[in-house]
C-alpha cells in the first residue's frame, strides 16, 4: 500500500516533539523528498497549522517540509492520519488520556507506531485490546522508545546475552542500578503519573496491574519479585571505603521491571534467546556507601515531588545547555545460583528525559521502518522487536553506549 509519508511526528509543536524534529532533520534533512541518508519522508504533526509552519521555519527546514493537521481529540482525523504514513511517532501524552484512538487507529490501518509511554496499566489495556488486529493488519506498536525503558530494556538484554556466551545459559538474577544521573524527568512523565494515580482511585484494576511486575504479560506469572520500595543496604555490590553501599527506590521502575518482563515474555515467544523462566529483576538508585549514602537514600524515598503540584509541566523543559550538560551512567549486575557474575554499563550523553529520550524514540522508528523487515505485526516492548539493530543505532547516532564491565 501506498503511504505518502514514512513518519509523521504527532505532538511536534510540543516540547519534547519539537526536540524529535530538530533530530530527524539532522538525520534525514530532506523530509519531503526522502533524499537524505535515511531515505526516509517525514512529516510535522500538530493541531495548529501556523505553530506547525512556525516550527518548521525557526528549525530551518526546508520550505517544503509536508506539514499534516493531526488532533488527539477526532478519532476520524486519526484514522485518516494512519492511512497516510507508515509510522507515527507520538510524543502527545499522558497517553491513557490522549493516545487510545491513535493505537486503535494505527492497529486497525496496519500502521507502526512509537510512543514514550510509561503509564503500565493503559498499556495493558491496549495489549489486550489491539494484540490481534495489530498481529492481522501487520502494524508494529512498540511502547516506551524513551528513557523508559529502553537503556533498562536493552541493558538487560545486552547483559544477558553476554552472560549466557560464557556461561551457556541465561542469568536467573539481574540487577539494574542507577549510579549517576544528571537532569530531569520530563513534564510528560510526570502528567502521567498523576493521570495513573487518579485512574488507581476509581478502578481497583487500575491498581492490580500497578502492583504486579507481571501485569504486561497475560497468561504467564514468574517468581515473587524483589519489591523495591524501600531503601535498602544492597549486598551485591560490595564494600566502599569497606562501608557496605545503599540504594533507594527508583521512580521508573515501576514501568521498566515491568517492560523488562514482557520483553522476556515476546522474546519466549518469538523463539529468541530469553532470560527463562525464573527470571527476577529490579531496580534501584545508589545513594552510596556508609550514613551518608543512608541518608540519601532516605530522602529519596520521602521524595515525591514528581507526582506534586511543583513537578514539571507538559511542553516545558531544559535548556539546550542543560539537556546537553545531563548524562546517566546505569549498571546491570548478572548472575547464577552459583556464583557467577557478570556487570555491563549503559550510559547516554544527554539529560534522560528530553535530550536522550529524543534521540532513542527517533532510532527507533528509524529502526522499526529499515531494519527488521521480519518483525510481525503485534504489541511489542523494543528489545523483542528491535534488540540488535537498535543497540547498533543507538552507539551509532544517539549517544548511548553499551560496555561489559567484568
Amino acid at each position: 500500500m501506498s503511504r505518502d509519508f514514512d513518519i509523521v511526528v504527532h505532538g511536534a509543536t510540543g516540547f519534547t516533539g519539537r526536540l524529535v524534529a530538530e533530530y530527524l532533520l539532522q538525520r534525514c534533512p530532506d523530509p519531503a523528498g526522502g533524499h537524505n541518508p535515511e531515505g526516509i519522508r517525514w512529516a510535522l504533526g500538530g493541531r495548529s497549522p501556523p505553530k506547525l509552519a512556525e516550527l518548521r521555519d525557526s528549525l530551518g527546514a526546508p520550505a517544503d517540509t509536508p506539514l499534516v493537521v493531526t488532533d488527539a481529540g477526532d478519532p476520524a482525523a486519526l484514522a485518516a492520519l494512519a492511512g497516510r504514513t507508515r509510522l507515527v511517532l507520538t510524543t502527545v501524552g499522558p497517553y491513557q488520556l490522549y493516545g487510545s484512538a491513535l493505537v486503535a487507529a494505527c492497529a486497525a490501518a496496519g500502521t507502526h507506531y512509537v510512543d514514550l509511554c510509561g503509564e503500565p496499566a493503559w498499556m495493558r489495556q491496549m495489549i489486550d485490546a489491539h494484540s490481534d488486529t495489530a498481529a492481522r493488519s501487520g502494524a508494529r506498536i512498540v511502547f516506551s522508545c524513551g528513557f523508559d525503558s529502553i537503556p533498562f530494556d536493552l541493558g538487560v538484554w545486552f547483559v544477558q546475552q553476554a552472560f549466557a556466551e560464557r556461561h551457556g545459559h541465561p542469568a536467573p538474577r539481574v540487577r539494574g542500578r542507577v549510579r549517576r544521573m544528571k537532569g530531569t524527568f520530563s513534564g510528560g512523565t510526570a502528567a502521567s503519573l498523576k493521570a495513573t494515580l487518579a485512574a488507581a482511585a476509581q478502578n481497583p484494576q487500575v491498581l492490580e496491574w500497578l502492583r504486579s511486575p507481571f501485569s504486561l504479560t497475560p497468561g504467564f506469572e514468574g517468581p515473587r519479585q524483589p519489591s523495591g520500595h524501600k531503601p535498602m543496604v544492597d549486598d551485591a555490590l560490595g564494600l566502599v571505603q569497606g562501608e557496605p553501599v545503599w540504594v533507594a527506590p527508583f521512580v521508573m521502575a515501576a514501568i521498566n521491571t515491568k517492560n523488562v518482563h514482557r520483553s522476556n515474555h515476546l522474546l519466549q515467544q518469538r523463539g529468541l534467546p530469553a532470560y527463562g523462566a525464573d527470571f527476577v529483576y529490579d531496580e534501584m538508585l545508589i545513594t552510596g556507601p556508609g550514613a551518608k549514602g543512608e541518608q540519601m537514600a532516605q530522602a529519596v524515598a520521602a521524595d515525591k515531588s514528581l507526582g506534586g503540584e511543583g513537578g514539571p509541566k507538559p511542553g516545558e523543559g531544559p535548556s539546550k545547555a542543560e539537556r546537553e550538560s545531563g548524562f546517566y551512567d546505569l549498571l546491570f549486575l548478572a548472575e547464577d545460583s552459583n556464583g557467577q557474575r557478570l556487570t555491563a554499563s549503559v550510559k547516554g550523553d544527554r539529560d534522560p528525559g528530553y535530550g536522550s529520550t529524543s534521540k532513542m524514540i527517533s532510532e527507533s522508528a528509524l529502526c522499526l521502518l529499515k531494519d527488521v523487515p521480519e518483525l510481525p505485526g503485534g504489541v511489542w516492548t523494543p528489545v523483542p522487536a528491535m534488540a540488535a539493530p537498535l543497540l547498533q543505532r543507538l552507539q551509532a547516532h544517539a549517544g548511548l553506549r553499551f560496555a561489559l564491565e567484568g
